[in-house]
Formats: C-alpha cells, sequence, structure tokens
C-alpha cells in the first residue's frame, strides 16, 4: 500500500539517471507547461538533467530510469531506496533492463574486447538487470521512452493520496480504439502488439507498420503461444527471436517467447 502523501504540505521528488540514454527525463522535461505546475506544489529537490540545484535526500518519491549495469550501480539504488518514501522505475531499461541487456545473452567480456581497447580499464557487471532485481520497487512505468502523461499523472495520484493505477492492456486495444486495420492478420506483418503493454498509442501501426515493443511486456501476454502464432504466419526464426529480443530482450517473457526459436550458440 502506497503511503498517503497528502498530508505533507510539499513532497520532495528526485529522479535519478543510471545506466540508459536520458530519453527518459527527457519525457518529463517535454510536458514543459505540466512541470513548471508540477513545480509549485511539490519540491523538485534532485534532477540533474533539469538543474544544478540538487538537495541531498531523504526524497517523498523517486523516479529511477536506466538499468543497473555496474558494481557502482547496485550500491546506488540501494542508496536511493534507503533514503526513498516511494521508489518508481520509469522506462524500459529500468523495469526489463533495457536494449544493453542483450550482453546478457552474450559474454559480456567478449564483447567489451571488441568494443575498447582497454577493456580491463571498464567496470562493468555480466548482466544488466532492472532495479527490482535488487530492491524493492513500489511501482513501475514501462516505456522507450515512457508516455510523459503517464509519469505525471502517476504522481498526480500519489500527491491525492492514491494507489497509481494505470492501464494494463496491449496495444491492439489501442488499435481498435483507433479503427486501425491489424498489420499482423491484414498484411502479415511480425506485428508484437498483442504481447506489448499499451502506452504508445498504437503509434507504429496507426502508420502502417508492425509493433517494435516499446513498452515491453503487458501483463500475461502469453508468449510461447504468440511465438507459435508468428511462426504459422510465415515469419522466420530468427526474425522472431529479434523482435522479441529487440528493445527489452531482459524482460522475462520476452525471454520465453525467444527461447523455441532462438539457435544454440547464436549470437543475440
Amino acid at each position: 500500500m502506497i503511503d498517503r502523501l497528502r498530508a505533507i504540505q510539499k513532497p520532495s521528488l528526485a529522479v535519478f539517471k543510471f545506466s540508459s540514454c536520458d530519453g527518459c527525463q527527457l519525457a518529463i522535461l517535454d510536458r514543459e507547461q505540466e512541470l513548471l505546475q508540477l513545480a509549485e506544489t511539490t519540491e523538485i529537490a534532485y534532477f540533474a538533467e533539469a538543474s544544478s540545484d540538487l538537495r541531498p535526500g531523504p526524497y517523498d518519491v523517486a523516479f529511477v530510469e536506466g538499468s543497473v549495469s555496474t558494481p557502482e550501480e547496485v550500491e546506488r539504488t540501494r542508496s536511493i531506496r534507503a533514503m526513498t518514501r516511494h521508489f518508481i522505475a520509469f522506462g524500459a531499461c529500468a523495469t526489463a533492463g533495457g536494449i544493453q541487456a542483450l550482453r546478457n545473452l552474450a559474454d559480456a567480456e567478449r564483447m567489451k574486447s571488441m568494443v575498447y581497447p582497454h577493456a580491463g580499464l571498464l567496470s562493468t557487471l555480466p548482466t544488466s538487470t532492472p532495479h527490482s532485481a535488487h530492491v524493492q520497487v513500489d511501482f513501475e512505468i514501462q516505456g522507450c521512452p515512457p508516455n510523459g502523461s503517464r509519469i505525471l499523472e502517476v504522481i498526480t495520484q500519489l500527491l491525492l493520496g492514491k494507489d497509481p493505477w494505470l492501464p494494463t492492456h496491449s496495444v491492439c486495444l489501442e488499435c481498435k480504439r483507433k479503427g486501425n486495420v491489424c498489420v499482423l492478420v491484414a498484411r502479415e506483418l511480425p506485428c508484437m502488439g498483442p504481447v506489448t503493454h499499451d502506452g504508445c498509442g498504437a503509434l507504429c501501426p496507426t502508420y502502417d507498420r508492425a509493433c517494435y515493443a516499446c513498452f515491453g511486456p503487458m501483463d500475461d501476454p502469453k508468449p510461447e503461444r504468440f511465438s507459435q502464432e508468428l511462426k504459422m504466419r510465415g515469419i522466420p526464426d530468427d526474425e522472431i527471436v529479434r523482435r522479441f529480443q529487440e528493445i527489452s530482450p531482459g524482460a522475462e517473457p520476452f525471454i520465453r517467447g525467444a527461447e523455441r526459436y532462438r539457435k544454440e550458440g547464436a549470437a543475440p
């Protein structure tokens, strides 16, 4: 149960970055007018992307983006958790390890030696993991990047003393609402909409393209059954694997969806 924030006159809010591209923080900054209104009701105590005024914790709410990919980040996420009342992971990296979780499917040391001339100087973990693998996460917001409106909606619900709740439908529902023709059925494109969490507004199918699963797996996606459906529609094995491993390769349902068609010893 989320602790009530309504009784606090001006709750403190922090935004932290881990291993990521910063796109999740930009999703917040892009909500310019709403962000100004938020600053009137909360104390934005730590947000390095937006301000150099960085105040120490404790914090009432912490939004954390980026995956845990180094030993230092393991300690850092634990430190943030210890001084935060409500810990919210947002974005594909923070909730499922992100694109960098491709390293989980290969030899990370070999990958480092292929990219860097002095790989031994790097301090990295062999895997890229979500924060939930290391600390208790109170709430997750999917997306690559996440929907800025949904981030603000979660903050608003907390400020009103409510437990945050967001829909958990698939992208298919968003397509139905828009009246889109199903690109999986009509064009037999490898659309991941049936197993992908909603929130993007069915952006790719609206422009006659297959969903890339940017928002990660929906609740109970039944990935094994869907991978069989793609196979029945003539999608090649390597394309099925690529679709499941493209954006959120570390998400457990997507790992299961790719397993059957991933050739032993194949590179991710």
